[in-house]
């Protein structure tokens, strides 16, 4: 795989929507360091995923890609949506799809799922972690933690602890045994300011003009976890459980379905003929989850088919193991 890139188009720097889009147009027609797809011949039978956030768009997409290649695929999304289960069926040609209820803006319905696992008793190979939003306006779940924090990062958080606990995922070193987590991050990363440790997992009230801002917070808050983790559950040059982290670039989906109406049209309209098709922007998490070509590595970052390294910010040990620690007093309650 190529050395890791940090110049090129970034999708930084955006303090709103529009300038957001302008730079994320921006990124997607930059080609430079781009790296080939998992291999049409690379096949997934025997190996079991769970692919959060998967009822639609980029998650959908990658249930069905990973379905395709034979994986059994758990879809674990809000509600349920059966009908979301049917259609990867019909899509990929495979009855190895089964769907796990969970709301990842709920810290209990999270550790729920983790219960649901641990009593399936069927061993996670690989772990996709999609789930994203960004609401219009602050607002705050069932724990009283802000929506983006829970669901880009806390949720994640949780569950990746139980499932290690639970021996849902088992850290092995043989290659064949070894399983990946992947983290659906974000170029926005590195536009966050540092990380307020003092007020850290404390609501903040934002609106449509600073949601960006916030956005990018929580991205941070998950690319430093991804950092941390893979240093945690990893020892010297021996990878025991591969994580990996990207960005997958502008996207065609609903993440900005809490837009303004009067900035709906406007919306669509560019991400219906600018953006990439999920079935595209699938394809680094594909790379990352399955890939021959990053079997042993750990701790890759990708900003689509391009290998980068993380912000400064992310990749700073300190902060790493000072937002490991505080997380851990979070999830502390929701562990038992």
């Amino acid at each position: 795989m190529n050395k890791a890139h940090s110049d090129g188009p970034n999708a930084v720097g955006h303090k709103n929507v529009f300038t957001a889009v302008i730079t994320a147009i921006s990124d997607m027609f930059s080609e430079k360091g781009q790296l080939e797809p998992m291999g049409a011949d690379e096949r997934l039978d025997g190996k079991t995923v769970l692919v959060t956030g998967a009822n639609t768009g980029l998650g959908k997409a990658i249930a069905i890609q990973l379905a395709e290649r034979g994986a059994f695929v758990y879809m674990a999304c809000r509600g349920g949506h059966p009908e979301a289960g049917e259609d990867v069926k019909r899509a990929s040609g495979s009855d190895r799809v089964e769907m796990l209820k969970v709301d990842l803006s709920d810290m209990t319905s999270a550790a729920a799922l983790c219960d649901q696992l641990k009593a399936i008793g069927k061993r996670i190979d690989i772990a996709v972690f999609n789930a994203g939003l960004m609401p219009a306006k602050s607002r705050r779940g069932p724990q009283e933690f802000e929506l983006m924090f829970t669901v880009h990062f806390l949720a994640s958080r949780l569950i990746v602890h139980r499932m290690l606990e639970d021996d849902v995922i088992v850290p092995s070193t043989d290659p064949a045994l070894r399983p990946r987590i992947v983290f659906v991050s974000s170029e926005a990363h590195r536009s966050s300011k540092p990380i307020d440790f003092d007020t850290f997992g404390t609501p903040i009230d934002y609106g449509i003009k600073d949601g960006m801002g916030e956005y990018a917070r929580s991205k941070l808050h998950l690319c430093t976890y991804a950092t941390e983790l893979s240093k945690q559950l990893n020892t010297g040059d021996e990878t025991r459980v591969s994580v990996h982290s990207l960005c997958p670039g502008p996207v065609a989906s609903s993440i900005a379905r809490e837009a303004p109406r009067w900035l709906k049209p406007i919306i669509n309209s560019i991400f219906k003929l600018t953006f990439q098709a999920p079935e595209r922007a699938a394809k680094p998490v594909l790379l990352l989850a399955g890939g021959a070509a990053v079997e042993g590595r750990n701790g890759v970052y990708m900003h689509m088919m391009r290998e980068k390294v993380v912000s400064d910010l992310a990749a700073d040990p300190d902060n790493g193991g000072e937002l490991w620690r505080r997380s851990q007093t979070l999830i502390a309650p929701y562990l038992k």
